[in-house]
C-alpha cells in the first residue's frame, strides 16, 4: 500500500504538478483511504521522500557498527573519517535502488521551494548523525567537536556535489564513481591526520653565537614538529626557512 500511494503520488505530480495535486486525489488513484494515506506519511511533503527514515536508520546502524564491517571504502572503524565516508555511501545505495524514481523526484525538488526546504531538513538530519558520531570519536582531542562538524558537513557536501552530477545526468553516469570522487576529497583533506593541532609545525629554531655561523655556513636548519604532523607541512615549513618557494 505505500509503494502504491508513492507511485499514485508521482502520478499525479508530473501529470497535474505538486501544488495542484491533493491527498484525496492521491488516495482515490491508489485505491485506499485517507487514514491509509496518513498511517504511512504525516504530510503531503514527505510521499516525496518515503525512504529516507530508513536510510538514516540503517546509517545510524552502520556507524553504531564498531566492527568496521559492511562499509564499501577503504576505512574501518579504526578510521573515523572514511567510516563516516562509508556511512554518506549507504545514502547514495538507497538513491541508486531507483535511478528512475530518484530523477524525477530531483526535477520534482527543483520546482517547488516547499520541497527544497523540506529537502535541507532531511539533509541537517543526516549531517548531525554524521557529527555525533565523529564527536564521539574525537572526544577529549584539542578542537574535537569543531573537527567533528566541519567533517561531517564536509562529508554531506562532497556526497552531494556527486549525486547531483549523476541526477543531472538523468542516472545515466556512474553513481559510484561519481560520489567516490568527491569523497576522496575529503579522505585527502581530513584523513591523514588523525589528531590534528592548530599549530601542527613549530616556529624554526635558530642557532646563535657561533652555532649560528656554522649553521649558516652548512646551510643547516632545524624544525621541530609535532608527531603525526602531514609531511607536506613539514616539507613546506624547511623549504620556507631554506628560503625557496614551496611548491
Amino acid at each position: 500500500m505505500r509503494d502504491s500511494l508513492v507511485a499514485a503520488a508521482f502520478q499525479l505530480f508530473l501529470e497535474r504538478g505538486y501544488e495542484q495535486t491533493t491527498v484525496d486525489e492521491i488516495v482515490a488513484l491508489a485505491g485506499v483511504g485517507r487514514r491509509s494515506f496518513f498511517r504511512y506519511f504525516p504530510s503531503k511533503e514527505d510521499v516525496v521522500f518515503p525512504d529516507h527514515e530508513r536510510c538514516l536508520a540503517e546509517m545510524n546502524d552502520f556507524l553504531g557498527d564498531s566492527s568496521g564491517e559492511g562499509g564499501e571504502g577503504e576505512g574501518g572503524a579504526d578510521d573515523p573519517v572514511a567510516r563516516v565516508c562509508d556511512a554518506a555511501r549507504v545514502v547514495l545505495r538507497m538513491y541508486a535502488e531507483n535511478p528512475t524514481f530518484s530523477v524525477q523526484r530531483y526535477r520534482l525538488t527543483k520546482k517547488v521551494p516547499g520541497l527544497r526546504t523540506y529537502e535541507l531538513s532531511v539533509v541537517w538530519r543526516y549531517e548531525r548523525a554524521l557529527a555525533e558520531y565523529l564527536r564521539g570519536r574525537f572526544a577529549g582531542r584539542r578542537d574535537g567537536t569543531l573537527r567533528a562538524d566541519v567533517i561531517a558537513a564536509a562529508v554531506v557536501a562532497a556526497h552531494n556535489n556527486g549525486l547531483r552530477s549523476w541526477l543531472r545526468s538523468d542516472g545515466q553516469s556512474d553513481a559510484t564513481a561519481e560520489v567516490d570522487h568527491a569523497l576522496a576529497h575529503v579522505q585527502q583533506v581530513f584523513g591523514s591526520d588523525p589528531d590534528p593541532d592548530p599549530h601542527p609545525v613549530g616556529p624554526v629554531q635558530r642557532p646563535t653565537g657561533k652555532s649560528a655561523k656554522k649553521a649558516a655556513d652548512d646551510d643547516v636548519v632545524v624544525v621541530i614538529s609535532r608527531r603525526g604532523a602531514p609531511m607536506w607541512r613539514v616539507v613546506q615549513e624547511v623549504e620556507t626557512a631554506l628560503g625557496r618557494d614551496p611548491e
